[in-house]
């Protein structure tokens, strides 16, 4: 069974959804990638999954760190997952670059070469955005590129964080 939420945050509506325990994905309505996630039926109710990730959410938008959110459920393939994990490595505060968090996915795995690309297309495809920070991934030359919620609510995610 598949459950939705919403949640109205001072940059636009987020869709929250869950598999009835966990958070599985979160999303500013017309993310990119959004539809797929919400293809099938869903059901709105309101879970306490979807109450403490509100909750986190409300600390977050104030400004302040809202600490480890350890209710949610990540799926994708084995590369997508480990990009995932290390995004949630990210301090809150601070910045990594694709090229950065590619060299860390070939130290992990022994790698000789891993692509800024493909880890920014596996960056792009995070299924619960903010919580899983991808919005701290920047281009190397600092630019604020490629965030599926638009560049322009990744800059005041920043700021929020005090990053910029």
């Amino acid at each position: 069974m598949k459950y939705i939420s919403t949640y109205a945050s001072p940059i636009g509506k987020i869709i929250l959804c869950s598999n009835g325990e966990f958070l599985t994905h979160l999303f500013f309505d017309g993310q990119k990638y959004s539809e797929v996630y919400l293809e099938g039926d869903a059901t709105q109710k309101e879970l306490p999954v979807f109450r403490e990730a509100s909750k986190w959410l409300d600390e977050y938008f104030c400004g302040r760190y809202p600490g480890f959110f350890s209710q949610i459920k990540l799926c994708g393939t084995p590369f997508q997952l480990s990009t995932w994990e290390l995004l949630r490595k990210i301090p809150y505060g601070k910045t990594v670059t694709y090229g950065q968090l590619a060299h860390e996915i070939c130290r992990q795995t022994g790698k000789e070469k891993m692509s800024a690309q493909a880890v920014g297309g596996a960056v792009g495809r995070n299924p619960i955005s903010i919580i899983v920070p991808c919005h701290r991934v920047i281009g190397t030359d600092g630019s604020f590129t490629g965030y599926a919620g638009g560049t322009d609510k990744k800059q005041v995610l920043l700021k929020l964080e005090k990053i910029i």
